[in-house]
């Protein structure tokens, strides 16, 4: 078990887990965020009220979200490959990750910024702040405690789903855990890629909360 062929691959995919962990958040994040703030302001009582374009929104959102990602995984392959030139490793589980999380993450964005005092907004346009300083300035700075223990929450997901990528060669420890776990019935790797992803689950929770109870100015 812990010789150094095995120790290796173990760190190597530890690695592999943790570099698609965080780069599909990083860029869920440039695709989920706006497009939750958009969702927002575009609501009846938002501050760009625009029906059509946040029924569109909704349903996007919500169809992606009903997809069960081992099933979304499988689909976009052809993507995949287009983008990344491979549909095995971890930069080929990058894209269906980020397919997958951008929209969760879109509602985690929702649920923050609908938080924000509606007096602190009101405020702002009473100044004759417009509506991009209102979102850059006040809604964005007074839902950030929330929008990162959100984004604490979206990274344990979008782990959880890396690891479930390993069914169909993703990398990292899901395909370990997978290949000499449930394939060669090595009880004892399965237990120690288990482990290490709770390890890294409770660190990355324990991180985004301790930063969210730094930035919160109410306490």
């Amino acid at each position: 078990m812990f010789n150094p062929v095995v120790v290796t691959m173990i760190v190597r995919g530890l690695g592999e887990t943790l570099y698609m962990t965080l780069l599909s958040t990083a860029l869920a994040y440039v695709l989920g965020l706006p497009l939750g703030v958009i969702f927002v302001v575009t609501e009846k009582e938002g501050l760009c009220p625009n029906l059509y374009l946040n029924k569109i929104l909704n349903v996007i959102i919500n169809l992606t979200r009903s997809v069960p990602f081992l099933i979304l995984l499988v689909a976009v392959l052809p993507f995949t490959r287009w983008v990344v030139g491979t549909t095995i490793g971890s930069n080929a589980t990058v894209v269906p990750l980020v397919i997958a999380a951008a929209p969760f993450i879109a509602r985690l964005v929702e649920s923050s910024l609908k938080e924000v005092d509606i007096g602190v907004i009101e405020a702002a346009q009473s100044m004759g702040a417009n509506p991009k300083e209102i979102i850059c300035k006040v809604m964005l700075p007074e839902a950030l405690p929330s929008l990162i223990v959100g984004c604490a929450i979206a990274v344990t997901t979008i782990l959880s789903y890396s690891a479930m990528a390993g069914f169909v060669g993703g990398g990292g420890l899901g395909t370990i855990a997978i290949n000499y776990g449930y394939h060669r019935y090595q009880k004892d790797i399965m237990f120690v890629t288990v482990a290490l992803l709770v390890i890294v689950v409770q660190v990355l929770q324990e991180i985004g909360m301790k930063l969210a109870a730094i930035c919160d100015k109410r306490k």
